[in-house]
């Protein structure tokens, strides 16, 4: 039985993550904060009293299905999914980076240069306009895997389907990001 203060701990650890994943399902960032909002709440109600090591697998799949339930409410209500482009200019200040650029590594003897900071901008960029355009359910499943580090097994659970799907739907999104970044000269 996980305690307030684990319960607490764990949300806390998840929290930005779990933002930076419903903003790439939904491209909206007040319905991104809804769905994690939402997603920790019923896990904090429902399964709160359950053994701190299920929590992680406990919240995937509750965040999964709050970002399914948006979609349908936004279908029911007669919307279509919101406009691709809306991913810039979000922050306050009008710049806002999804992935918050590479991280120098502290202890790294060598100084980036300019142009060195400036490509990498470019092709997180890039990263991130071809992830905002892959399948939902290979994006979920790429951002489950590689984001999330969760292993296939627990994807599975997260996404509700089984283990050979997750992995079909992570090679189909490397396969598609590796070919989409060919096409635009990147070779990661």
């Amino acid at each position: 039985m996980a305690t307030e203060q684990e319960l607490s701990d764990f949300l806390k650890s998840v929290e930005k993550r779990a933002f930076k994943r419903s903003l790439f399902h939904v491209r909206n960032t007040e319905s991104a904060l809804d769905i994690v909002q939402d997603s920790m709440l019923k896990l904090a109600e429902h399964y709160g009293d359950k053994p701190a090591g299920e929590l992680p697998m406990l919240f995937q799949r509750i965040l999964s299905n709050c970002t399914l339930d948006w979609f349908r409410r936004q279908k029911t209500r007669g919307a279509l999914f919101v406009n691709m482009g809306e991913f810039e200019g979000n922050g306050e200040d009008g710049s806002f980076d999804l992935l918050e650029t590479l991280q120098i590594v502290e202890d790294s003897q060598r100084t980036e240069s300019a142009e060195d900071s400036t490509r990498r901008a470019q092709i997180l960029h890039e990263i991130e306009a071809q992830i905002q355009e892959l399948p939902g359910r290979q994006r979920e499943a790429f951002l489950m895997r590689y984001w999330e580090e969760m292993d296939v097994a627990e994807t599975a659970a997260a996404m509700g389907c089984s283990e050979g799907s997750v992995k079909t739907h992570c090679s189909r999104a490397v396969q598609a990001l590796s070919k989409a970044l060919r096409e635009r000269g990147i070779h990661l």
